[in-house]
Order: structure tokens, then sequence, then C-alpha cells
């Protein structure tokens, strides 16, 4: 089956609007689309430019005052969704929405090397079980674009789990991937999350547009196929 030309393909064609770039709010939670190189918190290596910080002048803006607080983490040099709880009520609700259901992540990447169809990685992280599954998009030369999906949430999980089986992603520097210029972090894109409202119990499907210097790698990587790509792109669950 493939993907229609609407959520999906618009999503993934449409350019990351510059700035704050919001995916969804509401009383409960505000859903931004990270840039790569930029920090959720305040972070010792760099100036104070971090997500919770501009979220919370955004927020003040409008009147609103408070400390925006993270449900799920990415890392600095990721981008994709980030779902930020606007109070403390709002944090412990959606904290135990993720403890007990987790969050349908599908994450899009670039990993060196050649790969086989489809995979999956199981290796303990910090002495827990985790498992990534992935499938094969298209095989470039040099790398191979993929849907990664994490089904736990350790920390770096996917970096770590492709480093260790010999494909980093690619602009991973701490992880081994081979060096892309042309990224500000690296080529691994939180592209969709699905989650149940713990206040209404509806379903919400959220997709974040990729980075422009994301997608020229993966045009470049395709060549003539990227439009094709993005025709044929399979139903991903």
């Amino acid at each position: 089956m493939s993907i229609k030309e609407s959520g999906k393909i618009k999503a993934f064609l449409a350019v990351k609007k510059p700035g704050l770039d919001i995916l969804y709010e509401d009383e409960w939670i505000i859903v931004f689309n990270k840039e790569p190189g930029l920090p959720v918190h305040l972070a010792a290596e760099v100036d104070d430019h971090n997500l919770v910080e501009l979220g919370a002048e955004l927020l003040a803006k409008r009147g609103i005052e408070g400390k925006l607080r993270p449900v799920n983490r990415l890392d600095r040099g990721t981008s994709g969704v980030i779902i930020m709880a606007k109070s403390a009520t709002a944090a412990g609700m959606f904290g135990r929405m993720v403890k007990e259901e987790c969050l349908g992540k599908l994450y899009l990447a670039i990993a060196d090397g050649r790969l086989p169809e489809e995979g999956t990685i199981v290796a303990p992280l910090a002495g827990k079980e985790s498992e990534t599954r992935y499938r094969l998009l298209f095989q470039g030369g040099n790398g191979a674009f993929l849907a990664v999906y994490p089904l736990t949430g350790r920390m770096h999980q996917i970096r770590q789990h492709f480093k260790l089986s010999g494909h980093s992603i690619m602009g991973d520097k701490r992880y081994g991937g081979s060096s892309v210029p042309a990224l500000a972090g690296h080529a691994l894109h939180s592209f969709r999350t699905i989650l149940t409202h713990p206040a209404t119990g509806r379903k919400i499907e959220i997709f974040a547009p990729l980075p422009e210097s994301l997608l020229a790698v993966i045009a470049g990587l395709a060549g003539d196929a990227f439009i094709p790509l993005l025709r044929s792109l399979p139903e991903l669950p």
C-alpha cells in the first residue's frame, strides 16, 4: 500500500519553518518540530539557546507564564517531534501515559553502508533490554535511507544500536557516523508520533516536516529516484 499524496507525503516534502515550528497545541501540551543542533535543555557546552527557554518565551509573549516540561526526549543533533507539557499536572499525566502505553514513534534516518530490506537490532543498553526495528526505504551507494521503529526508549538507543550493527547514523560524530558537513546535527529525524491523549482519550497522529538540509542529503543519496521514492513509500506501521 502506498502513501496517498496527503498527510505523510506533504509532511515529508514540506520544508521545516524557520524559528519555532508548532505542530500541535492544546491546553495541556505544545508540540514542536525541533531543529537539529538545538538542545532541549540548557547545556553546559552551548549558550542559553534551548527549546525549553525558547518555548517559554513564546508563551510569555501570549501572556502565559510558566515552565515547559519535556514529555519525550530528543538528542541535540536529532530533529523532529518533541512534546512539551504546559504544567506540572500535564507533565504527570503525559508522563504516566508514556510509561504505561509508550508513544508510537517512527524515525527517518540515513545509516552508513548497505543494509538488508528490514531488520531488528536487539542489544541491552545500560543494562536494560532494548529493541529497534527498521525497514529499508532506499539503498544508495554509500548509505541507506531507513524507517526506524524504537520499541523501547533507552538513551541514544537508535544511535547506539546502529553503531553496534556496524552501520552508524550518518553525521553522528559520537557514535562513528560518516561526516556530513551539510547537516547541523545527524541524519536522524523523529517524523511521526502517535499518542492517546490522556485527558480526552483522542488518538493524535503528529508529523514533523524534515529539515531542508536533511531533505537535500536524501535527494543526493537517491538522485533521480528521489521523487519516485516519495511516491512509493510503503505504508509505515
